[in-house]
């Protein structure tokens, strides 16, 4: 097994970055602070100035992004005097201004979420995680995050229909279609955008921690051995170089 090769940067990622060469990095993985959450911790952000003080940090993730690269960013709205805010989504308009693809969104659902509720909502059982792109073409490597096909498979493909066995177009007219019978004999199939995973519970000594199984699963969607991957914590760089494939 090729070792991990990890740099610790200390400092405002601002600071740091500048003096990263422009597209340095296969895969960006980041969880900022959420708006207003936390504050004794990092300092706390208002939901209103939200975009203002991300916008600078993004710019400096699009330069150090490498064409081929991926932008992954976990982030969720919260809820203030009964409504959600809208910070995320207007995140989201401003990074597209800035030259950013919004490429896809993953739902990260948190299945092992603690009970909750709120006079007018349940508690949130799941998180964003945005992907963001300098280019429609970015590595991408699929294979790697294939799982099981499932015991649907045993039954579904057990009798086909004359209409399994050829490509079932759309009756709407969208242009999409299947062929249920590609299936038979595969073992494997491709994920959903819907990850289910375990909130964190080895590290209790930090306020707010994701699965390192999340940004594992991106690192395997997309990079290979050897690529480099960046976190850029609020005041901690982490550059890795990530031996995916052994």
């Amino acid at each position: 097994m090729t070792a991990i090769k990890t740099d610790l940067y200390l400092g405002d990622c601002l600071e740091v970055l500048s003096n990263f060469d422009a597209d340095s990095f296969d895969l960006i993985v980041t969880s900022p602070p959420y708006a207003d959450r936390r504050s004794k911790t990092y300092g706390g952000i208002r939901p209103d100035e939200y975009v203002n003080w991300f916008m600078p940090r993004a710019e400096e993730f699009l330069r150090v992004l490498k064409p081929s690269g991926t932008f992954i960013l976990n982030i969720k709205e919260q809820a203030i005097d009964g409504e959600r805010h809208t910070y995320v989504i207007e995140l989201i308009l401003e990074m597209r201004k800035q030259g950013w693809l919004w490429t896809e969104e993953f739902v990260w659902h948190k299945k092992n979420c603690y009970p909750g509720k709120w006079p007018n909502r349940f508690r949130d059982a799941w998180e964003r995680c945005l992907q963001f792109n300098k280019s429609k073409k970015f590595n991408m490597y699929q294979e790697a995050v294939m799982v099981p096909m499932g015991d649907w498979a045993e039954k579904r493909l057990k009798n086909l229909s004359k209409t399994d066995q050829n490509r079932d177009t759309s009756k709407v007219g969208s242009g999409f279609g299947k062929n249920v019978s590609n299936w038979l004999d595969r073992k494997m199939a491709y994920p959903t955008n819907v990850l289910h995973l375990a909130t964190e519970t080895g590290n209790r000594k930090h306020s707010a921690v994701f699965p390192k199984s999340l940004p594992e699963w991106f690192i395997k969607l997309f990079t290979k051995e050897n690529d480099w991957v960046l976190d850029p914590l609020p005041v901690l760089v982490r550059r890795v170089r990530w031996p995916k494939r052994c």
